[in-house]
């Protein structure tokens, strides 16, 4: 029984030793003379092949590590002259590489066997007749080792080039042409024709040697015969298109209607869906003709837009077919003829003239242009061809050489990353600056000590501004006021009764219509003139205004309106938005991330867009507003919605009602600039209840948006303020971000690249009638609002509080940017005590330096009211820091709507390593002072700039270390070029256990060449400020911890302002020079944290904007798939999940608690 279970293990033990003896008698022949016994090589291959056949073992032995077989079986190939050795070999190899997998393939392409095959081939098609068998095999084998689409390393990268070389393209060409009826030889020939093509310089040969031709002789109309066949011929085809050339000869022969009708009859005759991977094929072929401009124009010519159209929406009801769908709605899109958008100029409405222009710079560009150049539609060949293609080509000549990896904005140069001491202005020039730190001086005790609520009075010019206008939404009419009519001068705040309530309802039975309330001269409260008792007048309108004092306690609607007196904007605003005057009180419900809906871009969204071209005259194409032409009559027929952006902030520069109840939407650019269009902020009026309306902004310029990832809009509706609800809320459904087909040329981009802009469309049903709504990108977050703020925190100082308002400087718009300086009061006027205040170490925050980013300035709030809170952790922090806080850095940006730039047309944040004084004011002046902290050895411990990330999720931070750079690069240095203080890490890992919006795995603290001009590195390079950060808080919402899943709102941004308050009175503990050997400890823990691996964030990406990218990348091809959804979720540490209680950081108990931070 025992015998009888072996014998098939001893069986193939003696298979497997006879391969091996036949092998070495194989050997032994090959280093024998050349014609030496061609019977004996072609028995011992014969019998080799029967063994390898039979017994899996074998092939094994033969490819093992340290086996010569394939040396042999190889040497024997190429010396060989005889037939029938020849076949033995062949089918020798294709049993061998039939299984296996890759290795065998990477030994066999190792070992020059590529090479060997092709030379065969070409050898072989000089003996005629041709040996159909040895043309199968050679072709079946070339097909096995040759790249496909998936490429791996085990496949031969370089056999487009090999086959090239050798001659081999015309031979395959060859065999083609004689065997269409052939079917057995006819497919492997294809198939290796196939991967010829995916060699750009292979395409074009196989074209012009009649490729192209024969593949339209294969393919043709449905048929269930021999579909393998048509599958491989249609890939080939698909690949050979690639080429330009290629696509333009078929184009010019008339194969893109043929190729229309064939994918018609496919689609009519293919009822139960068996063949879709055929159909595919066929919209390859097409999609693939469409890259050139002729084949988008010979497919339009061809009615192609109405067949996709007309058979794509039969496929919409099968799942299944997703892939028809979504490969037809990228075609249409492509062929969509690119618009220029419908304006004069792509410039923005507004230009602001400059004290000078710098060569080189931004406006200077901007200038330059010839005239019209913004309307210039680049439709050439080019235009496309990165943007629409998302699949891996392999037609470059050296894709062996292997792929980046490095992203190559990192900076490698050791000598730069290292921070140095920068040569500064003279300390005379910058002495100037002392009247901003006169805590530090010996004018302290006579000058700050007896008001340490010291706040620069703001002087409100009366002659600033036209009357202000409030929009308002009357809810009674008095009997004797007539509905204001569209000629109707607007009316006087002064006649007007102001009363607030909480919850004042609305009289049903009353209509309500939209006013102007003009602000000129006395304002009126409850009816009583603020400035002495009103004159009785019967023209007297209530307003009802909901108290939000008494859940803000930092807001105030009568000065919010003096603050707006004092705010110069460029347009000269004279209104005020309700959402700014009535304020904004947080939610108490939470607002999850919305869930993307299946299909909404190749369903809905795309196909709608596409219908304007299939059916123009459905389009109405009325403009509705617009702020190039205010003069143009606006359609007052009740059917169209009434917009309005004309107030602080705002930014909507056009609307257009393209169907009853959809409208495309253009945004302004920035001020002196042609770009940057992604904040907006709007006024709709005279909608429907009930009714849906889809809004399309259609010049948004970034490749991807959290708005693909569960990002709403934010909606405050003014009948929900008035009835008790003053409220900005998360809305809208159907919401995506995607490519459109509107356009601008390079030039006009300033070399930007992708030409085309992106629409972001949502869909919103208003629940009020004749409500007031607002749009915006963000929760608003106006400069006059952050003077309201800074008028009400001042009124909170007590004697513990040093708070002291100084104007940093004037800004190009001419208005104020205010800094702050909070701290503790000394205990006494002693010398010791007054020592203790000046020795406190220096923190210095900014914030809004892009303007678009509103969340930074919430942020920046709740750090404010912290700081001035009377909580004994904040009394705690300001006896540990004096704070240097500049919470708007770019006020003339926030005011007129900017989403990056300032008046100069300039971000900001890229001006700090040389800024000019003039058209950069407030980085000048802000660097000047850190230079002025430095010089006088009051460098500060921690700076930190407050941003918002539009791309990302979570809140976290931006650092730099010259260690976690170079580790990220292929840069060789020792161990003492390495050397730091891992210090800044500190600081984030603080925050990642307490703050449950922050994110410790999505920091970075990577020094790019790109952000080398940030305030960021700017200052912990040149000012030596180790703890330097950039924090970014999410525009959308949170993926870890305790608000996973939901929406950001002010409530949590103003929190994490505070909690990075708390940070920083943690990070007390480890700056104590007491407690200086704990913190090295702390250090060395730290340090082994960092040299894991794991704890260092993967950089892959070869820009800047992709390292921060946080989703998937937005491929059209990927986008439109089915489910396009899976967001790359950041690695994030255990205690990140933890919904902890914010603990008491003052006591002594929690202190000592943190024993580490690891």
């Amino acid at each position: 029984m025992w015998q009888e279970m072996n014998k098939p293990k001893m069986a193939t033990e003696k298979g497997a030793s006879r391969v091996l003896m036949l092998l070495g008698q194989l050997e032994r022949l090959n280093e024998g003379p050349k014609a030496s016994d061609t019977d004996a090589t072609r028995q011992i291959t014969g019998r080799i092949l029967h063994i390898i056949q039979t017994q899996e073992k074998t092939r094994k032995e033969m490819m093992s590590k340290g086996s010569s077989g394939m040396d042999v079986i190889l040497s024997t190939l190429e010396n060989t002259r005889d037939l029938q050795t020849t076949l033995n070999i062949l089918s020798i190899l294709n049993e061998l590489l039939t299984v296996g997998g890759g290795r065998r393939t990477g030994v066999f392409v190792s070992k020059g066997g590529t090479a060997i095959l092709l030379q065969l081939l070409v050898s072989s098609s000089k003996d005629l007749p041709l040996n159909e068998e040895l043309m199968l095999h050679i072709h079946s084998l070339l097909f096995k080792v040759g790249p496909k689409d998936d490429i791996t390393s085990s496949s031969d990268r370089k056999f487009g080039v090999k086959a090239r070389l050798n001659g081999a393209l015309n031979v395959t060409v060859n065999q083609v042409k004689h065997n269409l009826q052939n079917h057995k030889l006819l497919l492997p020939c294809l198939q290796v024709l196939r991967v010829y093509s995916g060699n750009l310089v292979n395409a074009v040969s196989l074209g012009k040697s009649g490729a192209l031709e024969l593949m339209f002789e294969i393919i043709g109309p449905f048929s269930k015969k021999s579909t393998t066949l048509l599958k491989v011929a249609l890939d080939t085809l698909a690949a050979l298109l690639k080429s330009k050339m290629n696509a333009r000869w078929a184009v010019d022969r008339g194969y893109m209607p043929t190729l229309l009708a064939i994918y018609q009859d496919w689609h009519r005759n293919d009822t139960r869906h068996r063949h879709m991977i055929i159909r595919k094929s066929i919209l390859g072929c097409i999609k693939n003709l469409t890259n050139i401009k002729l084949g988008r124009k010979a497919f339009i010519d061809a009615n192609g837009m109405r067949i996709l159209y007309n058979t794509s929406t039969e496929c919409l009801p099968v799942r299944t077919l997703d892939p028809l769908v979504n490969t037809s709605s990228l075609i249409m899109r492509k062929c969509f003829p690119k618009n220029r958008l419908p304006l004069p100029t792509i410039k923005s409405v507004y230009q602001y003239p400059l004290p000078h222009i710098l060569a080189g710079g931004p406006v200077a560009q901007l200038h330059s242009l010839p005239p019209g150049v913004d309307d210039v539609v680049d439709e050439s060949d080019e235009n496309e061809g990165t943007e629409v293609d998302t699949e891996n080509d392999t037609e470059n000549e050296d894709d062996e050489t292997g792929h980046k990896t490095q992203n190559d904005d990192i900076e490698t140069d050791i000598n730069k990353l290292r921070p140095r001491q920068m040569q500064a202005r003279p300390f005379d020039e910058l002495r100037v600056y002392e009247r901003f730190c006169l805590e530090f001086t010996q004018y302290f005790k006579v000058n700050d000590f007896q008001s340490p609520g010291s706040v620069t009075p703001l002087s409100v010019d009366p002659n600033l501004h036209n009357p202000l206008i409030i929009p308002t939404k009357q809810n009674r009419r008095p009997k004797n006021i007539q509905p204001p009519r569209s000629n109707d001068p607007p009316l006087d705040l002064d006649s007007i009764s102001i009363s607030k309530a909480l919850e004042g309802k609305p009289d049903p039975d009353l209509a309500c219509s939209l006013g102007r309330l003009v602000l000129d001269g006395e304002i009126s409260v409850n009816g009583e003139s603020v400035n002495g008792p009103q004159e009785e007048s019967g023209d007297q309108a209530v307003i009802e205004v909901p108290d939000t004092a008494a859940l803000l306690p930092l807001h105030d609607p009568d000065l919010y309106l003096e603050m707006v007196k004092g705010t110069r904007s460029v347009p000269a605003y004279t209104e005020v938005a309700y959402p700014d005057y009535f304020g904004h009180v947080a939610l108490n419900l939470r607002e999850p991330i919305l869930e993307r809906a299946y299909g909404v871009q190749s369903r809905t969204k795309i196909f709608q867009d596409i219908e304007r071209l299939i059916h123009p005259s459905d389009i109405l194409d009325r403009v509705v507003y617009d702020l190039d032409n205010q003069s143009c009559p606006i359609p007052d027929n009740g059917e169209s919605l009434k917009f309005n952006s004309k107030f602080e902030s705002g930014n909507l520069r056009k609307a257009i009602q393209i169907r009853k109840f959809e409208y495309d939407l253009i945004l302004n650019s920035d001020i002196n600039s042609n770009h940057y269009h992604q904040w907006f902020y709007f006024e709709v009026g005279n909608m429907r209840p009930g009714v849906r309306y889809r809004f399309n902004i259609i010049n948004c310029e970034k490749s991807n948006s959290q708005f693909n990832y569960g990002m709403q809009v934010l909606m405050y509706s003014v009948q929900e303020a008035i009835n008790g609800s003053p409220q900005w809320v998360r809305t809208g459904s159907d919401i995506c971000y995607y490519k459109n087909h509107f356009s601008r040329s390079s030039i006009a981009a300033g070399g930007q690249k992708g030409k085309s802009y992106f629409s972001m469309t949502f869909t919103v049903t208003f629940q009020q009638k004749d409500d007031v709504c607002y749009f915006a990108y963000h929760y608003p977050y106006t400069y006059s609002m952050l003077k309201m703020h800074l008028q009400k925190l001042s009124g909170m100082c007590t004697n513990e509080i040093y708070y002291r308002q100084d104007e940093l400087c004037e800004t190009l718009g001419g208005n104020s940017c205010p800094l702050l300086t909070i701290t503790a009061m000394p205990e006494s006027s002693s010398n010791e005590h007054i020592s203790q205040f000046r020795s406190r170490p220096v923190v210095f925050l900014s914030s809004r330096v892009h303007p678009g980013e509103t969340n930074s300035s919430w942020v920046m709030k709740g750090s404010l009211e912290f700081l001035m809170s009377c909580s004994p952790q904040a009394q705690s922090l300001r006896e540990s820091y004096i704070f240097k806080i500049i919470p708007m850095l770019n006020p003339d940006g926030v005011i007129n709507g900017n989403h990056r730039c300032s008046l100069s047309g300039e971000d900001l944040n890229r001006q700090w390593q040389n800024p000019n004084a003039e058209l950069h004011p407030t980085i000048y002046h802000a660097k000047s002072l850190l230079q002025y902290l430095r010089a006088t050895g009051r460098t500060p411990l921690v700076f930190c700039d407050y941003h918002g990330h539009s791309r990302k999720k979570n809140v976290f931070m931006y650092g730099c270390s010259v260690k976690e750079t170079v580790w990220q690069t292929n840069v060789n240095t020792s161990n003492c070029d390495l050397h730091e203080d891992l210090g800044y890490r500190t600081l984030p890992k603080l925050l990642s256990q307490m703050a449950p919006a922050f994110s410790l795995s999505s920091c970075s603290f990577v020094v790019e060449r790109s952000k080398e001009a940030t305030a960021r590195v700017v200052v912990w390079r040149e000012i030596g400020v180790q703890r330097s950060y950039t924090m970014e808080s999410t525009l959308c919402g949170c993926d870890q911890g305790k608000y996973k899943g939901l929406q950001i709102g002010t409530r949590e941004l103003e929190e994490m302002g505070a909690q990075f308050c708390v940070g920083l009175l943690r990070l007390r503990r480890f700056t104590n020079p007491l407690e200086l050997h704990n913190h090295n400890s702390h250090l060395l823990d730290m340090e082994n944290d960092l040299k894991d691996p794991r704890s260092i964030p993967n950089i892959t990406s070869p820009t800047t904007y992709v390292l921060e990218e946080d989703e998937p990348a937005f491929l059209e091809e990927v986008d439109y798939s089915a489910e396009s959804n899976d967001e790359n979720d950041p690695d994030f540490e255990p205690d990140l999940q933890d919904n902890r209680v914010l603990p008491d950081p003052s006591s002594d108990s929690e202190i000592s608690r943190q024993d580490s931070l690891t």
